[in-house]
């Protein structure tokens, strides 16, 4: 036996030992492997525990280092040995090219497992040409092939065609060794076909439900409503102006903000326009506060549709960046714009439908100030902790307690419902 046998088997040995004492001190992790089905190949992120990556490099990685030196230093070798053993296939047997784009170190944690650091690699599979993107063998065992414990979770992240995004990426199933034969099989990736409509459909869900977490984008829109129904006199708000003159008014706002914020969600999808994402967030809750002081003295009378458009180019910065992300091809890139914004009109009108009729109701009574000052305070307050919360990155008492509210808006609003009607009720004229 040679020198290079003997250091190999004793290596191996030593790995074997070491695997084994973890195991018995605490759970692992597992990998992940997070895949995008794209129109001409499929992004794969693969997350890999530092701690059994070191093991079955079978060399020293310093994970103590700084993030950024340990992928200088050793970035080669990563690289070279993930293209090493992750090989997809397609149905006809050739093999697909694997590019390694980027690699990044951090923090994570799973259940059972406590905090570990993780290596993250981007990879991108592209399958040969003529061949669908959708259909794969996956021959992985990275870690594995010398940690028999360990295991690697597929799921497919993003999956336009069939409506999976992120926010739910589907498990297609785990990556182990085999103890009978020491056999690691590969996976099968074969998503069902899915249609344009079907991810269509998704975008406008997409949209309602974006719009419908967005406390800070209705908090301004209805804000800037609140004094929609009145009359200026003397420099103040006045009396109810009318069912007529406020509909129209709160048609020109609503209509104002939707084209604002329809126009850069456009262009931010397609990546004409863009701005980093904490002064967008910070100008955003900068708007309610200016919503929010409008509905307390008029600021800008009879000006209120083009503040509503202004703010709007900003509010759809914020919509585009969901879009931004998906890296689609041109077809459903525009289906996506279109159902993601039809989604946001939708849940917008149905947030106006059931507001705006208790607030036209209550501008008729002596309570409304009330109710416009009560309202345009809090949303100040809201505002000003938003502010505070995006620009320093910490939640303050504020934010909480929005976020704690936000749950119980039904109930709110069937509030607003019952004192709005009560309130009519009690003030109307009597007959003589």
């Amino acid at each position: 036996m040679t020198s290079k046998l003997i250091f190999r088997w004793l290596l191996s040995l030593v790995l074997w030992l070491v695997t084994f004492s973890c195991v018995l001190a605490h759970p692992m992790p597992t990998s992940r492997v997070l895949l995008d089905l794209q129109a001409t190949g499929v992004a794969a992120e693969v997350q890999l525990p530092l701690g059994e990556l070191q093991l079955a490099l079978g060399q020293q990685l310093n994970v103590t280092d700084h993030p950024e030196t340990l992928v200088a230093r050793s970035g080669a070798a990563l690289r070279a040995y993930l293209l090493g053993h992750v090989h997809p296939v397609g149905p006809d047997g050739r093999p697909w090219s694997v590019a390694v784009q980027q690699l990044a170190v951090g923090s994570a944690e799973q259940t059972d497992t406590g905090p570990y650091q993780e290596l993250t690699a981007h990879l991108w599979l592209r399958p040969p040409v003529g061949a669908s993107s959708r259909t794969f063998t996956l021959h992985y065992d990275v870690i594995m092939h010398q940690l028999v414990t360990h295991a690697a979770l597929v799921s497919i992240r993003q999956d336009w065609d069939n409506g999976v995004l992120a926010e739910h990426p589907v498990e297609v199933g785990v990556i182990r060794m085999n103890p009978r034969d020491n056999s690691i099989a590969p996976l099968e990736i074969a998503p069902a076909a899915g249609s344009r409509w079907h991810g269509f459909q998704n975008m406008i869900a997409l949209g309602m439900s974006h719009i419908a977490e967005g406390t800070d984008h209705l908090l301004f829109l209805l804000v800037l409503l609140l004094p929609a129904p009145l009359l200026v006199q003397a420099g103040r708000w006045g009396k109810f102006g009318g069912v007529g003159y406020s509909l129209v008014r709160l048609l020109k706002i609503v209509t104002a903000f939707t084209v604002g914020h329809s126009l850069t969600l456009l262009l931010g999808a397609l990546g004409w326009v863009h701005l980093p994402s904490q002064p967008v967030e910070v100008l955003i809750a900068f708007s309610i506060l200016v919503s929010a002081a409008h509905a307390l003295r008029p600021l800008f009378p009879g000006r209120e549709a083009w503040v509503a458009a202004g703010f709007g180019l900003v509010h759809g910065l914020a919509f585009a960046s969901t879009l931004a992300n998906l890296h689609l091809d041109a077809g459903r890139m525009g289906l996506s714009i279109l159902g993601f914004n039809l989604g946001i009109e939708l849940m917008q009108l149905l947030v106006i439908t059931v507001t705006v009729p208790w607030l036209l109701l209550l501008s008729r009574t002596p309570a409304y100030p009330v109710v416009r000052v009560g309202g345009a305070v809090l949303a100040g307050l809201a505002a000003l902790a938003w502010i505070a919360e995006r620009l320093t990155g910490q939640a303050n008492v504020f934010t909480l307690l929005v976020a704690q509210a936000v749950p119980y808006a039904l109930w709110l609003l069937g509030a607003l419902a019952v004192g709005a009607v009560v309130t009519f009720w009690k003030t109307r004229p009597r007959p003589a």
